[in-house]
């Protein structure tokens, strides 16, 4: 992979409003065509199919390609993005219990611009269990900082939800 051919997938990516629900198989014809250009097997490869099936409205089809990007080593930020999308796709096709599995290690994880979408995904993985105040907690905990005000409240409500009562 070179600097290049990550600026023409962003690019693609950048483009995927303009396709119409009709047009889902020219985008992944289009991602494909990258991917293609990468040596066969590369984690990465993987990953871009994986968002384009997924992208496209395919969970089923990107949970396995989401799992072999992973299993051949993706990490780093494309790594963290594949867990918290492999996670959503697993909630999508009815397996919210290993999505939780899958995004409760992230909590501990080194911190970053995704954590907000960690726990967003991880919520909504919980609330397809039925554990509804543990995913409100941590949407208010991962939204508290970002308001003007109130944050301490915020932060002690949602810690409230989930600790037991005194």
């Amino acid at each position: 992979m070179n600097h290049d051919w990550d600026d023409r997938v962003t690019a693609a990516w950048a483009r995927f409003d303009d396709y119409a629900e009709e047009d889902a198989a020219d985008f992944r014809a289009l991602i494909g065509a990258l991917v293609a250009e990468l040596p066969e097997g590369s984690p990465l490869g993987l990953f871009e199919q994986a968002c384009a099936w997924d992208s496209t409205g395919h969970s089923d089809r990107a949970v396995p390609l989401y799992r072999e990007a992973l299993a051949r080593g993706l990490d780093g930020y494309r790594g963290r993005r594949a867990r918290i999308q492999l996670a959503s796709s697993l909630r999508n096709i009815g397996l919210a219990e290993e999505g939780v599995k899958l995004l409760t290690p992230e909590l501990d994880g080194p911190s970053d611009e995704l954590d907000d979408a960690v726990r967003a995904c991880l919520a909504l993985c919980l609330s397809s269990l039925g554990r509804d105040r543990e995913g409100l907690s941590l949407v208010l905990g991962a939204l508290a900082p970002h308001l003007p005000r109130y944050q301490r409240s915020m932060a002690n409500y949602a810690r409230a939800l989930v600790e037991p009562q005194a």
